[in-house]
C-alpha cells in the first residue's frame, strides 16, 4: 500500500469533525456510545483533535 500524498492526509482531515481538546472528542463518543470504539488522537495537520476507530 502506498503512503498517502499530503493532499489526501489534508482530505482525511477535512471529513473528520475538530475538537478542542481530548476530552471534548472523548466526550462526544460518550455521546455517541461508541466510547469503547474510538480513540482521540490529535491532528499534525490541524493541531486539533479526531476520533479513530479501534
Amino acid at each position: 500500500m502506498k503512503k498517502p500524498t499530503r493532499d489526501e492526509h489534508r482530505h482525511h482531515c477535512t471529513a473528520k469533525r475538530r475538537y478542542r481538546s481530548q476530552g471534548d472528542a472523548l466526550d462526544a463518543a460518550l455521546l455517541a456510545g461508541v466510547e469503547r470504539k474510538r480513540q482521540a488522537y490529535i491532528c499534525a495537520l490541524c493541531g486539533r483533535w479526531h476520533l479513530t476507530s479501534v
